[in-house]
């Protein structure tokens, strides 16, 4: 969890003792989310050859070393943190352009935390300091985990229940890439995902263009690939790979502040291999260097979840060896155990002890039955469908996929949920290299239907369809989740005009109550109560879509 800070730093007996002592209140409800903010400092001058140490914001110890290391990327630098009742935390630190080294913290219980540092380079070895966690903020639950009482759930560190709706958007760091003092565009767009239900987002450290043809008629300024910014030293056509580009972290750092600011998960894509990037040789020692430093950067974070690779293994460049490798190697680096996932079904299906929830692309028509296909085959994880062929339209054409309309979108996101799975949305004006990120600004005809899903979350969190159980049997068509006593919740297709429940006879003679929601509208009908008899159905309400039927028994 993130807590509020202050500060004091005590440097080694080899170096000469640096006064400094800090005090912040800096909750992000009033710190500038632009961006990381700085603590106000008091300190004196550091003697020299002493690093000058410094709390930026709530989560980065900062330490300004007046003489650079060599290779300043590759030396070893940690903290280790302890608190009074002994409980320790290993951290470990970056370098962070200018001469500054940081390390990124986030400790799991509030009051006194003494921390000294280790490292290869002289000057920031031995470093000992002390900072005061203040008890966390309500609105903070931690990261995201499994749920130990049910292990196709998530959860909060906090215990608070965690159902993903995600939405792919690939190319949002790109948006503000190249402001340098504000991030005006993402925060707009995210704003508009969080106000739809939306609470992860599925993106790219980087990508750089896609492979497929583009829209003829697609206007640049909304044409986000082939960008300038770099994570390495270079540009994407003369990459420089024996260096990373911190100003390009410093960036992507603003992008997963925000989303932590409003509640959305950054599902955090560290490769991708269709997307045109010029990589360095895999498991190289440049390849080594940026998978590190992101780990290192982004771990501390509680809205990140790893995923290995966008299409991990469709592309020829690596082999499910080199993917074992890199999860080995997460784990190994992360501190914090943030959970893992790999875009790539096969790979989960053959190594689902590898992952910590797995990731499908499926796109049959019978989506519904191949999800629970997927959860028979793999026991014992969360299932998300990251891709389920369904790519909503957009102004321009991008990628099509096997179906555009956004409700027959919705409708196979509503047969992962019926699943006991989770969906993932596409967007054509979002998903990839094109991004309007403005869409109040759009046409209303153009605008994505992003209302569905703010249905779509309060129908989920209303009904807490999580802790429901997957059932064929309540029905003669359709889904169901029941909570195997009295509640029932029905998909209804949209070819029905009626539907046949099949409830166990000790209910006959009770009084059930239906109440039926218009997943396009999000309205409710006026619940109705009837006698059930021994063969009970209704009439789906009028229209050509497919609607969802709550049934409550005793109730």
């Amino acid at each position: 969890m993130i807590q509020n800070v202050s500060f004091a730093v005590h440097c080694p007996k080899h170096l000469r003792e640096v006064a400094l002592l800090f005090a912040i209140a800096c909750l992000l409800s009033t710190c500038n989310l632009h961006g990381i903010v700085a603590a106000e400092e008091t300190t004196t001058k550091p003697e020299s050859g002493q690093p000058k140490i410094w709390l930026d914001g709530e989560r980065n110890l900062r330490f300004n070393v007046q003489e650079m290391p060599a290779h300043p990327f590759d030396i070893e630098f940690l903290a280790t943190f302890q608190n009074e009742d002994g409980v320790s935390k290993i951290v470990p630190g970056f370098y962070d352009g200018d001469k500054q080294f940081c390390v990124r913290f986030a400790l799991p219980t509030s009051g006194k935390w003494r921390y000294t540092t280790k490292s290869s380079a002289t000057v920031l070895d031995g470093v000992k300091g002390e900072i005061t966690i203040q008890p966390a903020r309500e609105i903070e639950k931690g990261g995201i985990v499994v749920d130990p009482k049910s292990s196709r759930r998530f959860v909060y560190e906090n215990g608070d229940a965690y159902y993903p709706i995600a939405f792919e958007c690939d190319w949002l760091f790109a948006l503000d890439a190249n402001n340098e003092s504000d991030i005006p565009r993402t925060r707009k767009f995210v704003d508009a995902l969080a106000e739809n239900g939306f609470n992860q987002i599925v993106m790219n450290v980087f990508a750089y263009d896609v492979t497929w043809k583009k829209d003829d008629k697609l206007d640049p300024k909304y044409d986000y690939g082939s960008p300038t910014a770099f994570p390495f030293a270079g540009n994407n056509d003369k990459p420089d790979f024996s260096s990373l580009n911190v100003e390009y972290f410093k960036r992507l750092d603003r992008v997963i502040e925000y989303l932590h600011h409003k509640g959305i998960v950054a599902h955090l894509m560290i490769y991708v291999w269709n997307k045109r990037v010029a990589w360095p040789e895999a498991n190289s020692e440049a390849d080594n260097r940026y998978f590190d430093y992101v780990v290192h950067r982004y771990q501390a974070y509680p809205n990140i979840v790893w995923d290995i690779s966008k299409e991990a293994l469709g592309y020829g460049h690596t082999d499910v060896h080199y993917i074992t490798d890199r999860i080995e190697r997460l784990r190994e680096k992360d501190v914090y155990d943030r959970l893992i996932t790999v875009h790539d079904y096969g790979y989960c299906k053959r190594f689902p002890e590898k992952v910590d929830f797995v990731s499908v692309q499926l796109w049959k028509s019978d989506l519904n039955s191949v999800m629970r296909n997927v959860c028979n085959d793999i026991p014992g994880r969360p299932i998300l469908n990251i891709e389920h062929g369904g790519y909503e339209r957009g102004p321009y054409e991008v990628f099509n996929g096997n179906y555009t309309s956004p409700e027959v979108c919705l409708e196979r996101a509503y047969q992962c949920v019926f699943a006991g799975t989770y969906p993932t949305h596409y967007w054509q004006g979002a998903a990839w290299n094109v991004i309007f990120p403005d869409i109040q600004a759009m046409p209303p005809k153009d605008r994505p239907k992003f209302q569905y899903y703010k249905h779509m979350r309060e129908f989920v969190d209303r009904y807490k369809l999580d802790q429901l159980t997957v059932s064929d049997q309540k029905s003669n068509a359709g889904f169901c989740l029941h909570d195997e006593s009295g509640q029932f919740i029905y998909y209804v297709p949209r070819e029905c005009e009626y539907f046949g429940l099949r409830l166990s006879k000790e209910h006959q003679g009770q009084t059930m109550t239906i109440t039926w929601f218009d997943p396009l509208t999000g309205e409710y009908s006026k619940p109705e109560q009837q006698t059930i008899p021994q063969w009970p159905a209704v009439k789906k309400p009028d229209g050509v879509q497919f609607r969802l039927l709550v049934v409550e028994i005793g109730k």
